[in-house]
């Protein structure tokens, strides 16, 4: 792990200064502070940064380089958690495996052809709670917004993909719902100046509450964990906002026996979607006051 640019210094000076040549030459006391006695823009000062700065790139160099390979390894190695997560992720559609392996054909495909079949763009993996299966969130995109898929066809490529390349005795349960459906209650106190009262913004013409939700929604991580202190944070930056209360906000997603939504539970401080996104389905529960 690389030392901090004080500890590296620290090293190089501790020596210099309980060095009694150099005492006598430059007239400090053996073991004083190099601090009290080179200031800043000395030559001595300079010369000890520039040395501590290169070690310091240096060491840092090599932890990133540490945490790239440490990485590679966990996604690499077969059975693993993340390595199911990279594996959904290469998966190709329209393409097939190469025989007893877990590598695709794309001897005669363009660039292009091999990322354009890349269908799974956003994928979670973790491990039932009771350990008994391997639970994978899977998701497209169109249009620059999260989507499950439902074309019969790349639904039964993706489950005969994993059927092909898991672990033997290893059960999975593939997740491709579509998005949890999240509404909330807000009451947001407004400057009247900048913002109307049904929440739109004089100078732009905007609802800008509206568009730093929609916002928050893109920026949270597939499957992470939505908290509601953090929208409210979001929103209280906002140009025009003088408050905002979160008075209450829900969630409803996919019943897999109904194979529909449930019915809305409450969202008390934080939620992960069961299928690893929310889409905001109305903002009608929000009131805009002075």
């Amino acid at each position: 792990m690389a030392r901090t640019r004080a500890q590296i210094k620290a090293e190089i000076t501790t020596p210099f200064m309980a060095n009694e040549v150099l005492a006598a030459k430059y007239g400090f006391a053996v073991g004083a502070s190099f601090e009290s006695e080179f200031s800043l823009v000395s030559l001595e000062n300079i010369w000890f940064e520039i040395v501590t700065i290169a070690h310091f790139i240096h060491e840092s160099f090599f932890d990133q380089h540490a945490k790239e390979v440490n990485e590679r390894l966990a996604n690499e190695m077969p059975g693993t958690l993340p390595w199911y997560r990279t594996m959904a992720l290469r998966f190709q559609f329209g393409f097939s495996l190469k025989d007893d392996t877990d590598k695709f054909d794309n001897a005669t495909a363009t660039p292009e052809q091999i990322e354009n079949s890349k269908i799974i763009k956003y994928s979670a993996v973790n491990e039932a709670s009771d350990s008994t299966r391997v639970i994978i969130k899977i998701a497209g995109e169109q249009n620059g917004e999260l989507t499950n898929f439902t074309d019969s066809t790349q639904i039964e490529a993706i489950e005969n993909y994993f059927k092909r390349i898991k672990i033997a005795g290893t059960p999975l349960t593939i997740i491709n719902y579509r998005a949890d459906q999240l509404s909330f209650a807000m009451q947001i106190k407004v400057d009247p100046l900048v913002i109307d009262l049904n929440g739109m913004s004089i100078l732009n013409g905007n609802y800008p509450v509206v568009d730093a939700s929609e916002q928050f929604m893109k920026e949270l991580d597939f499957n992470g964990e939505l908290r509601l202190s953090a929208l409210v944070d979001k929103v209280q930056i906002i140009p025009g906002v003088v408050d905002a209360t979160l008075l209450s906000a829900e969630s409803a997603w996919i019943n897999p026996e109904i194979g529909d939504y449930g019915l809305p539970q409450p969202i008390n401080v934080s939620k992960i979607a069961e299928s690893g996104y929310f889409k905001i389905v109305t903002f009608d529960n929000i009131a805009y006051v002075v």
